[in-house]
């Protein structure tokens, strides 16, 4: 069995649980880090036993290198990925890809013309629950979608954006409770609806005066097909809750509260439906609703699992470049919305 080799560039939390997740994946191993701060660097590379490296072209020269995993400010995602493509090494990228559709196809036509694999972690996508809505999708057992909708309500200290170098800036966050926080839940609503036709939004910064993007928003949508949807983020909501998905048709209903399947009724009753409910009414705690590390790094070792799976057997990864965009696309016609006080179609 191959063991891919792994480096990550960036030192901050979440390069942490990506580190964690390389560790418990039996065919990957972690080879290097690289950071700015030689120091941090160093820090990291004594905790997890790898190389340090403060030049991502010289970690990636590395002959045991085979993953870039980028762990960056969002902004700060396209340089080491398209490094990695450079170097013909594979980039799995924390969420979002990139900060705007237009950086993120570079990135994927970086790798495209390498030849390589790019992917992008979102974890949430391996939540246990979200199984059983999806079949039901595929076998159209919610009749007509009639609506789709996911809320986020949660909460952020002002320390959070304060003292941060990058946390609510534009250039380096690209956006606020929806391009950080809630993309997971954006990124679902893309997988598990149809296409996004259209969207009227509104964003605010009443909850922390004076960054420079949204800490609220709210979104109508209307879906290939007729349905409706709603988005709601916020990192302005004390204490923090549940973040939410809600799926409703003619024939059916599923909701979603983090690991909790609160809902799961359907016309025609099946008999491991009761068995579903019971198995997924109790999940875990609401990871990250007030505390960004208060989450289990094992969603993210699932991502790890299925990208070197997907190029052990050269298959595609499920959420791909093109894949990771749906969010941000969908993102960036909500700030367009509510910047021009319009509808956006996409």
């Amino acid at each position: 069995m191959k063991r891919y080799g792994f480096a990550i560039v960036g030192t901050g939390l979440i390069a942490r649980f990506h580190a964690r997740a390389v560790r418990d994946v039996e065919s990957a191993r972690l080879i290097a880090v690289c950071s700015r701060s030689e120091e941090r660097a160093r820090e990291f590379a004594a905790e997890f036993d790898c190389q340090a490296f403060t030049s991502v072209d010289e970690m990636l020269a590395l002959a045991s290198v085979d993953v870039l995993l980028v762990a960056t400010p969002s902004g700060a995602h396209l340089a080491p990925a398209v490094a990695a493509a450079h170097a013909g090494v594979h980039a799995l990228v924390e969420k979002p890809l990139e900060i705007t559709v237009d950086r993120a196809r570079k990135m994927i036509d970086a790798h495209a013309d390498a030849g390589t694999s790019l992917g992008c972690i979102f974890q949430l996508r391996h939540i246990s629950a979200l199984q059983p809505i999806r079949q039901a999708l595929r076998s159209g057992r919610f009749g007509t979608l009639t609506h789709g909708a996911v809320y986020v309500p949660w909460w952020r200290e002002q320390e959070y954006y304060t003292q941060s170098e990058w946390h609510g800036s534009r250039k380096l966050d690209g956006g606020g409770a929806l391009m950080n926080q809630s993309i997971h839940m954006i990124d679902i609503l893309c997988d598990l609806m149809p296409p996004v036709q259209s969207v009227s939004a509104f964003v605010s910064s009443i909850g922390h005066p004076g960054i420079e993007v949204e800490d609220a928003a709210s979104a109508s949508l209307i879906f290939e097909g007729g349905a409706l949807g709603t988005v709601v983020g916020t990192t302005s909501a004390w204490p923090g809750r549940p973040k939410r998905l809600e799926i409703t048709g003619t024939c059916g209903t599923a909701i979603l509260e983090d690991d909790n399947l609160l809902s799961f009724q359907f016309r025609n009753e099946l008999p491991q439906d009761e068995q579903i409910r019971a198995q997924f009414a109790v999940g875990a705690d609401c990871a990250g609703a007030a505390d960004p590390g208060a989450m289990s790094h094992r969603n993210h070792t699932a991502c790890v699992q299925a990208f070197v799976d997907a190029l052990a057997s050269g298959t595609p990864y499920a959420v791909d470049g093109v894949a990771a965009c749906r969010s941000i696309a969908l993102i960036e016609a909500i700030y367009q919305s509510a910047a021009e006080g319009c509808v956006v179609r996409l």
